[in-house]
């Protein structure tokens, strides 16, 4: 079984970007880090902030990269060498645009899609290693440039959406952890089909290549 070692979440330090879409990866893992109290600290040598939990006795590590999000890779490639793990170990969870607020979905590989801290990892680590992608919605207007969208905060209607599906995403990230990203995977999408109605969970097809 493939199994995930570390969560990295990304998104970009500091109070600025709190609470910004760009940074829903961050919320992530720290809510993840939250319902099991587990505490984060500075880690120099990963350029990154770290928090440790143990799922069902397999412990995992959650990343926050500290380099910005265009620079995401240095942080996670330094934790791989540090640990000798692979690309398959790592679950990288990020911001989709082509998702609505409060939908996700896993894959296991694919390229950026555009995404700038992703584009940073996989240059360093190769394509092949899985990703859990959180919806923020398409721009609003036409006009707003994308980088203006993600590094803007979510609506009260975005955060209305989003608030009732985190415990389905920290679910998912756990069921990861458990099962590795293959058979949590095929559980999720048994999930939706099975209890989600259409109008509201058909998500876009991957358009990652």
């Amino acid at each position: 079984m493939q199994s995930v070692r570390v969560i990295a979440g990304l998104g970009n330090p500091g109070p600025r970007y709190d609470g910004t879409r760009h940074n829903i990866g961050f919320s992530a893992v720290e809510r993840l880090a939250a319902r099991h109290s587990a505490p984060w600290k500075e880690e120099s040598r990963f350029c990154a902030q770290t928090a440790s939990i143990v799922i069902d006795g397999n412990p995992a590590l959650l990343l926050k990269p500290q380099t910005f999000m265009n620079a995401s890779g240095k942080a996670v490639a330094a934790v791989c060498r540090y640990y000798k793990w692979a690309p398959v170990n790592v679950l990288v969870v990020y911001d989709e645009v082509q998702l609505p607020p409060g939908t996700f979905k896993l894959n296991t590989t694919g390229g950026a899609g555009g995404h700038n801290g992703l584009a940073d990892i996989i240059q360093l680590l190769g394509r092949n290693f899985p990703r859990l992608r959180l919806g923020i919605g398409e721009k609003h207007h036409p006009e707003m440039s994308l980088t203006d969208y993600v590094l803007g905060r979510f609506s009260a209607d975005e955060i209305s959406r989003l608030a009732p599906r985190w415990d389905a995403i920290l679910d998912a990230m756990e069921l990861i952890l458990r099962k590795g990203p293959l058979l949590a995977g095929n559980t999720l999408n048994q999930r939706k089909r099975q209890h989600e109605r259409p109008n509201e969970t058909d998500l876009p097809t991957d358009r990652h290549s």
